[in-house]
């Protein structure tokens, strides 16, 4: 079974990532762990991305697909996997298409974006110890500090109001458009995000035949 997660930042991916790779039996596969492997394997591709990353470049979409190709041929990939960051755009999922990149359904994990705001503007991490808390569903005993070691909470730059609204609006304009890519090709499943964690977990499982 070879599955696609797609939802916005803070919509849960990872998280139900995590369940379906034990359910499954099935690597999960992401964008950043297959660069680093690369270039740690020093094999050509490896030595192009390196050489782009080294110069701060951005690496392109063929030379990504090419790395996609060459991990998910790989023996435990046997049983499928889970893409994790890629396809991000229309024409990644085209690419991967053209590889001949299989993919039996795309997973898209549905939730506002008011509430993902809240989800993601109300974290807060220990300058610290790194503890995670959160000012709604798991907040420090004393406010601003943390239960744990005592220093202050704050909250990180990739969770401040603004950079939240900047990256819902990126994932809008560049890849929610898979959606309508997948819908047609008989593919995608919405699942609702605005639920326990095992609630859509057993949805995903419900969608894709499988015993939740």
């Amino acid at each position: 079974m070879n599955l696609i997660l797609l939802g916005a930042p803070g919509a849960g991916k990872g998280t139900q990532a995590e369940l379906l790779v034990k359910q499954l039996n099935i690597p999960q596969i992401s964008t950043g762990n297959m660069l680093r492997e690369a270039m740690r394997n020093g094999s050509e591709l490896g030595k192009q991305v390196k050489s782009l990353m080294d110069a701060g470049a951005l690496v392109p979409d063929d030379i990504i697909m090419s790395i996609v190709a060459e991990r998910v041929a790989q023996p435990d990939c046997a049983n499928g996997f889970i893409l994790d960051g890629v396809p991000r755009t229309l024409a990644q999922a085209e690419a991967m298409d053209a590889k001949g990149i299989r993919i039996n359904h795309v997973v898209s994990i549905e939730i506002d974006d008011a509430v993902i705001e809240g989800r993601m503007t109300g974290r807060r991490v220990c300058t610290k110890c790194g503890a995670s808390y959160h000012i709604v569903a798991n907040p420090p005993k004393v406010d601003g500090i943390c239960d744990q070691c005592g220093e202050a909470v704050s909250i990180r730059k990739d969770d401040t109001p603004e950079t939240v609204r900047h990256r819902l609006e990126v994932y809008h304009t560049t890849t929610e458009v898979l959606k309508d890519y997948y819908a047609k090709q008989n593919k995608l499943v919405l699942i609702e995000g605005n639920q326990s964690i095992e609630g859509a977990n057993r949805d995903i499982l419900k969608a894709l035949g499988e015993q939740a």
